[in-house]
Formats: C-alpha cells, sequence, structure tokens
C-alpha cells in the first residue's frame, strides 16, 4: 500500500459554487516535493489539512473532521473505464490517490501511517455535490457517484509530519466495528435505514453523521 501522489488546489473562480465569492480549490494537482500535513481547526474555521491547499467553502468542506481526503486509484481506474477519458491523481479533488488501499472499505475510526510521521484516522466518506459535478463535466454525476458506493475517505490529523507521493501507508489500527466508509456513505444517503447502525463507529464517526444517526433513532427507534 502506497501513496501515489499527492495533490494540492489553488483557489480560482468559477461559475458553478455556491461559496459567496465564487472561488473553489477541487482543482487539485500533484505535488512535486513533500507537503506539512496538520490539523487545521474545526469546521468553519480551519480549512485543508495539507499545507498549500485552498478549501474555499469552510461551511461545507475541511476542518478537523475533513483534514484529508482519500482516493483510491484503483476506483479512479474503474470510473475511467465507465466515462472513456483519462482521470489523473487529483481528478476528484482529492489530497492523496493511494494504491492498494481499499479506501471505501476503511472502517471509521481506523488509522494509517502515511511515512514515517503522519498518522491519519478515518472519519467518513465524501457527499457529492455541485461543484464536484461541474468541476468534472459528467452529467448527472452527483446521482452516478452516489450509486457507484465509493465515496473514498475523509481524515484527521492524528499525528501531523511530512508526506510525499512514493510513501507506504500502514493500516495501524483497525477498529472491531464493522461500520465502513461505504456502509456510512450509503447511510447518509440512500439507506437511510442504516444509520442507527453508525453509532457502533462512536466518537471517531464525523459529528454530523454522528448527530444524523441520533437523530434518526430518536425518531424511529434503533
Amino acid at each position: 500500500m502506497k501513496l501515489l501522489s499527492v495533490n494540492l488546489g489553488r483557489a480560482k473562480t468559477v461559475p458553478y459554487t455556491d461559496q459567496p465569492e465564487g472561488l473553489t480549490g477541487i482543482d487539485k494537482r500533484p505535488a512535486d516535493g513533500p507537503v506539512r500535513v496538520a490539523a487545521p481547526g474545526p469546521k468553519g474555521a480551519g480549512g485543508s489539512g495539507l499545507a498549500g491547499d485552498a478549501v474555499c467553502d469552510t461551511r461545507h468542506h475541511g476542518g478537523d473532521d475533513q483534514a484529508v481526503y482519500a482516493m483510491a486509484r484503483e476506483d479512479l481506474d474503474d470510473w475511467e473505464r465507465e466515462l472513456g477519458r483519462p482521470l489523473p491523481n487529483g481528478s476528484f479533488g482529492e489530497n492523496l490517490t493511494t494504491a492498494g488501499l481499499d479506501v471505501s472499505g476503511a472502517r471509521i475510526g481506523e488509522r494509517w501511517r502515511v511515512g514515517p510521521e503522519v498518522v491519519l484516522e478515518v472519519t467518513c466518506g465524501r457527499i457529492p455535490c455541485r461543484t464536484f459535478q461541474e468541476h468534472l463535466g459528467e452529467k448527472q454525476w452527483v446521482r452516478r457517484f452516489t450509486r457507484k458506493g465509493a465515496p473514498g475517505a475523509y481524515l484527521r490529523v492524528v499525528e501531523p509530519g511530512e508526506i510525499r507521493a512514493g510513501d507506504a501507508v500502514e493500516i495501524v489500527h483497525r477498529p472491531d466495528h464493522e461500520v465502513t466508509v461505504a456502509l456510512q456513505f450509503r447511510a447518509l444517503t440512500t439507506e437511510r435505514e442504516l444509520l442507527p447502525r453508525l453509532l457502533a463507529a462512536g466518537t471517531a464517526l464525523h459529528p454530523e453523521a454522528r448527530e444524523a444517526a441520533r437523530a434518526y433513532v430518536e425518531r424511529y427507534g434503533a
């Protein structure tokens, strides 16, 4: 398991985002050298966990629980075959493009050591939005991405440091529950009846997903 690329995005103006200034950092490109990774601060105030990476709409993106976004190269390859077009590393706005790692099959709370210093913890899957759809230029992309159910994973920074392309990725902790990123994604999108199962992930689960699960249980029961 290894890191194929570390991808960074610069803020640029586009016509398809509802960010107040019309800015997005979704267009990410591989960095040439090492990149510093650290917890950015709470959502709404903190942006990306990667130095030099722009998160423009902090209402919905960034912050400690969404500090880093990872996508498996294997999933990008699958989409390449389906869409009939090349998808370079960073095409989905991911910070980390990995090889040999089942990103969407990772368990919430799973911890990865990336390179010699950095430890990241899986928190949730990526929910697609209009900005993602327009950036990719595919019709009905939100629906198609959701149906596929392989959203990639957001991670929080447990131990900061530097990472670079080629770094090894090691799973150093795997929780004993069965709540995967893919399950969490389905529960929040197409199969709401799965929401109670998310609570088994405890505090490792993204706070917004945890609150959604609790609200469902209060209304409908477990």
